[in-house]
């Protein structure tokens, strides 16, 4: 009796857990019986496996075939175990020499030729097979620049079993260059040149970039809104390698690397419609819970267009990842949870009809129209945005104009030398941002001047600020000050930063 063995990983979320797959060929009736929890995907493997075997002219066991994937406790999903199993069977049947296949991932699904094809969550796999102590894995070749990421692992993209088997035999394959982190031309960039006037809200959308504030933005059709909003993602400093490595894994199990360069550290943009539900917002799933919008957002800009719009409950919904940077699904599969560190950018018409200025002008909209709208937009979310801006309809003048504002590039400059000023401060300290500040060090070792904090308690004693909202104030008024380079936030800051909690027009 001979058993083959190779190594796959079963995902929980972005959990990782490297899965010993064992295949046993005995005497008996021919048959194929797979053990460990296997979901409906991996048990289908049976044929995909044989059918590949077969036309790459290898041998399918007319035996008894007995497949193992342990730990047998873990719930085992997907197709991605059709190669590891391939290998296991060809090494029972004495076709590959073992030595060649021990401390290897396997990771990939057949196609009945043989071919290789793609699967979710190969960054997050190859992340935990590093952690167990595993230093070489083969990927489908289509999921290589994704696998590329990992640089501390020795990375084998394969195109077809057979390539795979020339390099189990004789040590063959062809040897792919391997590429550097940046910005890909694939990625959209727009300029923040190409917004007419609203220097409010530029302004606004800067101290956002800075710290990572909230943002409302509120205002009639065509006055910029949606512009702004796509055009902050530019302005964030690129991402680290950590920071790539996290949200490229995350895209990675939610399938949405065809969208989205696994190489690219631009900040991501998500902008789901305000149809969406609340699973699609902070994700779920009934076999495999996935990640939602909010997580896919992670390191980024989550913007929801028509904000007042969304059905009941989906903003409410993000109220938990708003404030932990996290969003924890209970589903009766298990729990998983996933990152949700975004910045979170709303939209709205101040009316129905859109046309309310504050004055009535052309706005068809009672009173108690407008109220009832803005009120759908509960007190407990609007308590979490930092920024609220009113975003005035364009004038003839602002559209005539011919000289472009600020660019892009400009703007990051800046928003990039204020991050400086703070990474310099919380050097040790284990947040990063102005926004993730804690409340007890925002008491004690992060206070603006006596006259903004006098400022503050004035208005928390005309109970016209909550605590909550104290503490927002305190740390935007850090990202104007960075932004200011002053030392500590001084009175001027911090009236700011109240002015534009509290949506005031200047």
């Amino acid at each position: 009796m001979t058993i083959g063995r190779s190594l796959g990983v079963a995902l929980v979320g972005l959990d990782g857990h490297v899965v010993n797959i064992e295949a046993d060929i005995a005497d008996g009736l021919p048959g194929y019986i797979l053990l460990g929890l296997p979901d409906a995907a991996l048990s289908e493997s049976r044929d995909r496996v044989r059918s590949a075997l077969v036309n790459c002219q290898e041998s399918w066991p007319n035996r008894k075939v007995t497949v193992s994937l342990s730990p047998a406790w873990l719930h085992k999903s997907g197709s991605g175990f059709d190669l590891p199993i391939a290998v296991a069977l060809l090494a029972a049947s004495t076709q590959l020499p073992p030595d060649r296949i021990e401390g290897v991932l396997f990771l990939g699904e057949l196609g009945l030729d043989g071919s290789l094809r793609s699967i979710r969550g190969v960054l997050p796999s190859l992340i935990a097979a590093y952690k167990a102590g595993i230093r070489t894995a083969v990927v489908p070749w289509v999921n290589r620049l994704e696998a590329q990421l990992m640089t501390e692992m020795n990375i084998l993209p394969m195109g077809s079993l057979s390539q795979l088997l020339r390099w189990l035999r004789l040590g063959e394959r062809e040897v792919e260059q391997e590429l550097p982190l940046s910005i890909e031309a694939d990625d959209e960039i727009f300029d923040f040149s190409d917004v007419a006037g609203q220097s409010q809200a530029r302004r606004a959308a800067e101290i956002s970039a800075v710290g990572g504030h909230h943002l409302l933005l509120i205002g009639p059709p065509g006055a910029g809104k949606t512009m702004i909003a796509q055009r902050l993602p530019g302005i964030l400093p690129p991402l680290s390698r950590e920071e790539a490595l996290e949200v490229s894994a995350i895209h990675s199990v939610a399938h949405g690397l065809s969208a989205r360069s696994a190489l690219s550290a631009l900040a991501p943009f998500m902008s789901p419609h305000h149809t969406a539900t609340r699973v699609a917002m902070v994700g779920g799933g009934s076999h495999v819970i996935r990640p939602g919008a909010c997580s896919l957002a992670h390191r980024g800009v989550l913007f929801i267009d028509e904000a007042p719009e969304c059905g009941p409950g989906v903003l409410d919904s993000l109220r938990q990842p708003l404030e932990s940077g996290s969003i924890t699904i209970a589903r009766s599969v298990g729990s998983v949870s996933y990152p949700a560190a975004f910045i979170l950018v709303l939209a709205a018409n101040p009316c129905p009809c859109g046309k309310f200025t504050g004055r009535g002008r052309n706005c068809t909209c009672s009173a108690q129209q407008v109220r009832r709208y803005l009120s759908r937009l509960s007190g407990p979310l609007m308590d979490r945005i930092d920024l609220r801006v009113h975003v005035d309809a364009l004038s003839r003048v602002e559209l005539a104009q011919t000289d472009l504002g600020e660019s892009t590039n400009d703007i990051q400059m800046r928003v990039q030398s204020a991050r400086d000023i703070a990474a310099r401060r919380f050097k040790d300290l284990p947040w990063k941002r102005n926004a993730e500040i804690p409340s007890r060090a925002l008491r004690t070792s992060f206070l603006p001047e006596r006259a903004g904090m006098n400022y503050l308690h004035a208005a928390l004693d005309r109970e016209q600020i909550t605590a909550r909202g104290l503490h927002k104030v305190m740390r935007t008024s850090w990202s104007i000050a960075d932004l200011e380079q002053h030392q500590i936030p001084t009175l001027a800051d911090v009236e700011l930063a109240y002015e534009l909690r509290e949506g005031a027009r200047r």
